[in-house]
């Protein structure tokens, strides 16, 4: 694999951008520069597309065992790969060792399931209204797929999109997120240039969003723009996409529920909380955001937890025992303090962490909030963890469906019908009985409800997002017309 990347790739070949701007990708918690690329402007975006464009006319005739050939020679490679890429998750995106590995098996599950696709294009014979006609329909590649990826799971939610999109015949663009240019994007120029991908069916353009985040959404090319990130942005490629009657795969924020009946396992509802909060610093659209107590339980659930995350190790993710590294930037860092600060001002209070040192921000814990407070409101993204007491079913219910979220959610409780018809109540694309909301299964449908997306990933669900489906007929007999019978024949 190409590991100099300093240079994006259009076409099968790694060359400097054409923008006047470089990018400068830091090690966020040492602040160390990993590398410095020369920028893609709108001139690269129109070569990337063009290509694709072009390349994708050949590949979507490919016979199925070659797509699949390819898809399983990525496969090894990344497996060859396996340090190299965990490395860079950990330098780049601030993963803790922990974190960094599974995202790399959860990456190469969706591989693998991907390398499944070129088979699974299956089509139907249906039958007609009409005497002697033949109805087909048949499933083909959407085209030309535009892919901006996040930069907290990069490498597994770039994967997401990438792989299902060449193994359905499709070619892409990738225009990775600014903090992680590498692990969002530029490995798998070097992964699937390895594993042998005819060129310009993957192309990478490493640019400043200023410059060039529009134009991957309006340029004619793509039919379908997948995105993960932030709602606020999405919204607005869902606008600009909308105006050209492009497709949209959008996975966008979340304000998870973390739910704790009156006749929850303590012990068990601690365990996944503390998982589902603090992984990867709660840089995760599941991760949770409001964990609701039943109140007969508050004050147990919050003295075990609080002690829990007070064990937490935080730190330098290079170590093998860090639970919580660093966060993206300091703008997060600072975002986070501030809401902090707004949600003490309204009564809450602080019972652990609050502080931040550089780019890492301590696990934090703060009681006495409200469903109305800052944190509460607003999706953290942060290891900042708020308990709110509850009486009853239905205020629980009414709490957790308040702001226009839906993407993944959690109810614990040793009745598992309790627990289930909870669940049937909250408005969510996802939610797990008795375990926490950072589930991921590559053959399992991923998105969400509302302000969360539109659209699913994963087996067969986003095998049907990146597909269309076309009628073709065929009349084996004469028709008659009625009305427009030739008299002239009579």
């Amino acid at each position: 694999m190409n590991t100099d990347f300093s240079k994006i790739y259009i076409n099968g070949e790694w060359m400097a951008g054409s923008s006047d701007s470089t990018m400068k990708n830091t090690n966020p918690f040492t602040g160390e520069e990993l590398v410095t690329t020369q920028a893609a402007d709108k001139s690269d975006l129109d070569a990337a597309y063009q290509a694709a464009e072009t390349a994708q006319l050949s590949w979507s005739q490919e016979l199925p065992q070659a797509k699949q050939a390819v898809m399983e020679k990525a496969i090894e490679v990344m497996k060859e790969n396996k340090e190299l890429i965990i490395d860079w998750l950990i330098k780049e995106a601030g993963s803790t060792k922990i974190k960094a590995t599974v995202e790399f098996g959860a990456s190469l599950n969706i591989l693998k399931e991907a390398a499944t696709f070129p088979f699974r294009m299956e089509g139907k014979i249906m039958p007609s209204q009409q005497a002697g006609k033949e109805n087909r329909v048949y499933r083909n590649p959407i085209g030309v797929i535009g892919i901006i990826s996040p930069w907290n799971f990069p490498f597994h939610l770039a994967m997401r999109s990438i792989a299902p999109a060449l193994a359905t015949g499709n070619a892409v663009v990738i225009k990775p997120a600014t903090d992680t240019p590498v692990t969002g994007g530029l490995l798998f120029a070097s992964l699937f240039e390895a594993a042998g991908l005819p060129k310009g069916l993957l192309n990478v353009v490493v640019g400043r969003g200023s410059e060039i985040g529009d134009d991957i959404v309006t340029h004619p090319t793509p039919r379908l723009i997948s995105f993960t990130g932030s709602t606020p942005v999405g919204k607005h490629i869902g606008e600009l996409a909308g105006a050209a009657l492009k497709k949209t795969a959008l996975e966008l924020g979340g304000n998870n529920n973390f739910i704790v009946l009156e006749d929850a396992d303590i012990d068990q509802a601690v365990d996944s909380a503390l998982f589902g909060k603090f992984y990867h610093q709660g840089q995760i659209c599941m991760s949770v955001n409001r964990i609701f107590v039943h109140k007969d339980l508050y004050d147990d659930f919050a003295e075990q937890f609080i002690e829990r995350a007070g064990n937490l190790k935080y730190g330098n993710p290079v170590e093998e025992d860090t639970q919580v590294g660093p966060l993206i930037n300091r703008d997060q860092v600072d975002r986070i303090l501030k809401d902090i600060d707004a949600t003490v001002e309204q009564g809450a209070k602080i019972r652990i962490g609050g502080k931040a040192d550089g780019n890492v921000l301590e696990p934090t814990v703060l009681t006495g909030v409200t469903n109305d407070m800052p944190l509460a409101e607003n999706e953290i993204f942060g290891p900042v963890a708020i308990l709110i007491p509850f009486d009853s079913d239905e205020e629980v219910i009414e709490q957790a469906n308040k702001y226009p979220f839906g993407l993944s959610g959690a109810v614990h409780s040793a009745n598992i019908e309790h627990a289930t018809n909870i669940a049937h109540q909250i408005h969510t694309g996802m939610i797990h009985v008795n375990d926490q909301p950072v589930n991921d299964e590559a053959h399992l449908p991923f998105g969400g409800e509302k302000d969360s997306g539109l659209g699913r990933f994963n087996g067969e669900w986003v095998l049907e997002e990146f597909t269309t489906l076309k009628w073709l007929s065929v009349q084996h007999q004469r028709r008659q017309y009625g009305a427009f019978v030739d008299n002239t024949k009579k």
